[in-house]
């Protein structure tokens, strides 16, 4: 009996250390901070990963540029840096215009309308994404953007020569469209650009406004609903192959929760970032009838030259889109 308990806890702390050998940690770079629902939703997610595979895998995630920087974040999963990541994926619009679908301007501009074009967009853009060394896990879109600025705006013609914060080349569009002067500044360094008066403008979700305190700096918000931009999760391919086919599963299973609690939160929250935003001292309002005309100019302008640069494939994402 004492020998076979021996062999018995013997066995045990075999098993026990092979499993930890067999366990993988993989760091997640995310750009926004850690109070941010997109953070905290990818948090989720990485429990999930982690309790899904019994501790297999495990998902650390790493907010507010602390790992990478936003604007290296794509780069660090392709080149396995990092073997998973989370990106604005608009940002990288200049690489392939197709990442940029979800920032036409007024193009979707509610959470369902988002959510179709989404659909519509998913298998292409998963296959840019193939085409880069990786895989596509989830996205997840923020609310509706607005403008802010730090004096009353009515028209177009209000914002030349404003220093506005661009991050995508549709927002620095619109900043040339509009006589604007776009200064290129990750999500991280906002508050103090507009501390230090590098830029005076930007155009974000109420999300962002909150993130950042814009009340410190700006005096208005503009509900213009202008897009729903998404953050995509994605992971470096090799790494993601290297996975047994369990664990695969769980991943794309913990992302398609994701996917759609991030979604909910995202449009439950909007009311109340736009809410903050006032209790704060700022003017949150609807534009001017000047305003959103000049504004579906420039969104005409934009559709056509988005679909013009992205090719047949972006014609039959926004054909796809239409017709739904």
């Amino acid at each position: 009996m004492k020998r076979f308990s021996t062999f018995l806890a013997t066995t045990m702390m075999t098993t026990i250390a092979a499993t930890a050998a067999l366990a993988e940690k993989w760091d997640m770079p995310m750009a926004y901070p850690a109070t941010n629902f997109h953070s905290e939703n990818a948090v989720a997610f990485g429990k999930c990963v982690t309790d899904g595979t019994g501790g297999a895998l495990e998902i650390v995630s790493h907010p507010n540029g602390s790992l990478f920087a936003g604007n290296d974040i794509k780069r660090a999963v392709q080149t396995g840096q990092a073997p998973i990541g989370e990106r604005l994926i608009s940002s990288h619009a200049n690489e392939n215009p197709l990442f940029g679908v979800d920032s036409i301007p007024f193009l979707a501009t509610s959470f369902a309308d988002s959510e179709k074009l989404w659909d519509a967009a998913k298998e292409k853009l998963a296959a840019a994404l193939d085409g880069q060394n990786l895989v596509y896990i989830y996205a997840v879109p923020w609310p509706p953007q607005g403008f802010y600025f730090k004096k009353e705006v009515n028209s177009a013609a209000d914002m030349k020569g404003i220093k506005f914060r661009a991050y995508n080349t549709a927002t620095a569009r619109i900043a040339e469209l509009a006589g604007m002067a776009p200064v290129q500044i990750e999500a991280a360094e906002l508050s103090q650009a507009l501390a230090t008066g590098v830029v005076e403008s930007f155009i974000s979700s109420g999300s962002t406004g909150v993130d950042s305190k814009a009340w410190e700096s700006l005096t208005h918000f503009y509900d213009v609903q202008a897009w729903l931009p998404r953050n995509v999760v994605f992971a470096n391919k090799d790494a993601f192959t290297a996975l047994d086919e369990a664990t695969k599963k769980v991943v794309m299973d913990c992302g398609a929760e994701a996917a759609s609690t991030g979604a909910k939160k995202s449009e439950d929250l909007t009311a109340g970032y736009l809410k903050t935003l006032a209790d704060n001292g700022m003017t949150v309002s609807a534009p001017s009838d000047q305003l959103k005309s000049d504004l579906a100019g420039f969104g005409a302008v934009m559709t056509e030259e988005w679909i013009k640069a992205a090719g047949e494939d972006g014609k039959a994402i926004i054909d796809a889109y239409r017709a739904q």
